[in-house]
């Protein structure tokens, strides 16, 4: 069966041959009586409704997906040991509490290799897939509409989508790839790939692609796979790239590499984007700050929060993008106005009260329990080299080893301190370890600057018997002061539960921290008496040199009778070494009743839970699958728009008819994967048909209609959620990161699999596998060039001041000059493109 323009034999029974030749399905009733402008018309609507269907099922596809690829397991870390009355310690920054970091959840897939493969292919399946269908369905002869979508779909995907993300941003905003190692791997190897398809089709065999030839361009993809993976985890020397020198607040447990500014504000309420009591404690008490706001108000701000602490991936913005151009649940709560400036307010000010509520610790008479003597310290810039304590206590009678890490903050390593990584050892009764810190005088003026040390556990058998204690991640600021400092209490007052066993009370050294201080506190009884609601006394408290912040911890009596709120107050007085007392020498703690306060938080657990699952990226159940499909915004009617009826009604069929796919809940995510890839499979059959025939009816080439609409059709999804990617997110990782790595998977897959798919046919047949360079091998020139054009301006956006040291954003001037021009070259792409095909030039 020949292709595009050229003459082919009538497939009816009677009457003159047709105008376009038959494709695999089409046509599906004689269509040779009817006008050529109506069967135009018919045919760009029937190609614009089947890409909105493709749209879909590759939604639910993305869905599957993301089932998969967010299993998770659990990691065990150590808990903390609840203190003695009267003595002190500290908690890590943030506020954490010692019970969160026991179990942490991690993900099994890591997310370069999940970018790579699955995620890869779902956004790129239509276009690999209408490339196999292609070809097998014609007698594993080679096509144009395939390899042609496959170089175009790059084309805009580089081009237009960055420059549309690098508008997308207001003046002086900016996006910087934060895993620029792995961008450069996934650059390089799409160059690569388009290097290596001019030269089987131009320079090794021309004209012919050999089995070796399509072998290779198949295997590149797992050899991508892995290059990529080896630089993300920063093996053979390629560090993992930490792009941002602001300072993060950091919690205990795996610290991604990833982790925006904004996510770690946001897990300051919600601890890795998980729901549980205590965070939605602190939460509603900060939101119950701003008047008039009704629980179910809470609730719906808790579930916005709970999404923004949770890290997304480009698949989870692709997804949300597809949904609202179809009118169909959307990812995210929808916030009224007014609970929008309230979100907005909080985000400014995340941080959370402190709610006292302390576990219980680790097994110190079978463990060694080891942690920072404080969780902060302030030196000076000019000390050069200082000491911090490491301390073991629990069981010291085997050695214990730990390892050290310095972490940037608004401080870097190499300009600010010395970085530290190394293995501290405890031998047999040994208490103390001394780390060493250098921090670096630069002789100009900054303001204060801190780091992060951050100690972690080495998991061997010899080591087994080792925990992390509470404080295992200490603050250092760098400062200018010889003073011995100020002492006084963080708060003037503290809530905690009744049944939280124990308060922490932060004890502030201010204003200096020179030389070694202590202090006298005492407690003070008023509703609350010692021995019957808490065990109250006087002690001391002592500061090393360096240390600003400890934690003076009070058991709380829980007597299980229902009471009305209680207080005591703790005093501080009588400090040493030159340390005077501040302003805040006293501080109360109110002892709530938790039996009604447990109703009330259960309550709003409910419907903070209801909303999230109302946002769910998949449906558990056919029921429910089929539910959403049939209602506008997943039954959201309240904030539906007139624009999400029109886009509900034009994709009812399409929602509905995808709907009795298997729901992603089913069997991990696998049989819903399986089947959508099938039913994206019959989709692009029809597509590649609809777009053959509506070429040939108005006279376009295969190749140009591949490069031009297909390729515009199948690429508009990924438009709309690179932008929403490119605005809301922290980073350019999940706007522009993935772009170059779906290039290359296209290649690989879209035409390394078909290609060695025929390659076998034409062997076992006796015969070659022709594929005529023409046409692709100039557009594949043409591509390459714009290629090293447009990734050599995002380089060196990154290192240009003027242009915001960003790939996307910065001043408007640099950005839209930047923007206009990624979009010539694509203009030029297109036209160079089309003066081949039409013979205006010769290659």
């Amino acid at each position: 069966m020949t292709h595009g323009n050229s003459s082919s034999v009538s497939t009816y029974r009677w009457g003159p041959p047709d105008i376009c030749p038959a494709g695999l399905i089409l046509p599906l009733v004689d269509e040779r009586e009817w006008s050529l402008s109506f069967r135009r018309t018919l045919y760009l609507l029937l190609l614009l409704y089947f890409f909105l269907g493709i749209a879909i099922v590759t939604d639910i596809f993305m869905s599957a997906i993301e089932t998969i690829t967010s299993k998770t397991k659990k990691v065990y870390l150590a808990k903390s040991k609840k203190k003695s009355h009267g003595s002190y310690n500290s908690v890590v920054a943030g506020g954490l509490r010692a019970e969160e970091p026991e179990v942490v959840e991690v993900r099994v897939w890591n997310d370069t290799v999940a970018n790579l493969t699955l995620m890869a292919l779902g956004t790129s399946a239509p276009e690999i897939l209408l490339s196999v269908i292609e070809t097998v369905g014609h007698n594993f002869e080679a096509g144009k509409l395939g390899p042609g979508t496959i170089v175009g779909s790059a084309a805009f995907n580089l081009l237009i989508i960055t420059s549309i993300c690098m508008l997308s941003l207001r003046p002086n905003e900016t996006r910087r790839l934060a895993r620029f190692k792995v961008f450069v791997v996934t650059s390089l190897f799409s160059f690569l790939a388009y290097v290596w398809l001019l030269v089987i089709l131009q320079v090794s065999s021309p004209n012919v692609v050999d089995l070796w030839e399509s072998a290779v361009t198949f295997a590149l993809f797992p050899i991508l796979t892995l290059f990529a993976y080896v630089a993300d985890r920063g093996w053979c020397g390629l560090k993992v790239f930490t792009g941002s020198k602001n300072k993060r607040q950091l919690e205990l447990g795996p610290l991604r590499s990833d982790e925006t500014d904004k996510t770690a504000l946001e897990r300051n309420f919600f601890k890795e984007g998980k729901l549980d009591k205590d965070s939605l404690v602190a939460f509603v008490r900060e939101v119950k700050r701003f008047p008039g706001l009704t629980d179910e108000d809470a609730a719906m701000l808790a579930a916005s929060k709970l999404v923004n602490a949770q890290p997304h991936s480009a698949m989870w913005y692709r997804i949300g993008a597809v949904r609202s151009l179809s009118g169909s649940r959307r990812l995210e709560p929808i916030l009224s106005t007014r609970l929008k400036q309230v979100y907005d307010v909080i985000n400014e000010h995340p941080a959370a009260p402190d709610l006292g509520d302390v576990p219980s610790g680790p097994d110190t008479d079978k463990n060694a329990v080891i942690e920072f003597h404080a969780a902060t310290v302030a030196v000076r810039e000019t000390i050069g080299k200082f000491s911090v304590t490491v301390w073991r206590h629990g069981n010291l009678q085997p050695q214990a080893r730990v390892r050290v890490e310095s972490i940037d903050g608004t401080a870097v390593r190499g300009e600010d301190y010395v970085a530290i990584n190394e293995i501290i050892t405890f031998e047999e009764n040994q208490r103390e370890k001394q780390v060493i810190v250098e921090i670096m005088d630069d002789n100009k003026w900054e303001p204060n600057e801190e780091f992060f040390l951050r100690l972690s556990l080495i998991h061997d058998e010899d080591n087994s018997h080792v925990e992390l204690g509470r404080i295992s991640i200490m603050e250092v600021t760098i400062i200018d002061d010889d003073d011995p400092g100020v002492i006084a209490f963080e708060k003037r007052g503290l809530l905690v539960k009744e049944s939280a066993g124990s308060v922490l009370v932060p004890v502030m050294r201010r204003g200096g921290s020179d030389g070694e201080v202590q202090v006298k506190y005492r407690t003070i009884d008023k509703s609350a008496i010692s021995g019957r609601d808490y065990k109250g006394g006087a002690g001391s408290i002592r500061f090393k040199h360096g240390e600003t912040r400890l934690m003076l911890e009070i058991d709380i009596i829980n007597d299980f009778t229902p009471e009305k709120d209680e207080c005591f107050e703790v005093e501080l007085f009588d400090a040493t070494g030159g340390a005077r007392i501040g302003s805040i020498n006293r501080t109360a703690v109110t002892i709530t009743n938790d039996d009604a306060f447990n109703t009330v938080m259960d309550r709003l657990m409910v419907m903070t839970n209801a909303n999230m699952d109302a946002i769910r990226v998949h449906s558990e159940t056919w029921c429910q699958q089929l539910k959403n499909s049939m209602l506008v915004n997943g039954g959201d009617i309240e904030n539906a728009n007139n624009t999400d009826y029109l886009l509900h009604f034009l994709s009812f069929f399409w929602k509905v008819l995808f709907a009795l796919i298997p729901p992603p809940g089913m069997f991990g995510g696998w049989l819903c994967f399986v089947v959508s890839l099938i039913c994206i499979g019959g989709m692009t059959a029809f597509v590649g048909d609809i777009a053959t025939r509506f070429g040939c009816l108005v006279h376009l080439d295969d190749t140009i209609t591949a490069i031009t609409v297909v390729a515009l059709g199948t690429s508009l999804p990924d438009t709309f959620a690179s932008a929403t990617a490119a605005r809301t997110s922290q980073t350019a990782d999940s706007a522009i990161g993935n772009i170059n790595g779906s290039n290359s998977v296209n290649v690989f897959l879209g035409l390394g699999l078909p290609w060695l798919l025929a390659c076998i046919h034409h062997f076992r047949q006796g015969t070659q596998f022709e594929v005529q360079s023409g046409n692709l091998g100039f557009s594949v020139l043409m591509y390459s060039i714009a290629s090293i054009v447009a990734i050599s301006l995002l380089v060196t956006r990154r290192q240009l001041a003027a242009c915001g040291k960003a790939e996307l954003g910065g001043p408007r001037v640099t950005a839209a000059a930047s923007a206009a021009i990624l979009i010539t070259l694509w203009l030029l792409y297109i036209l160079f493109s089309v003066l081949q095909i039409n013979g205006v030039i010769h290659m």
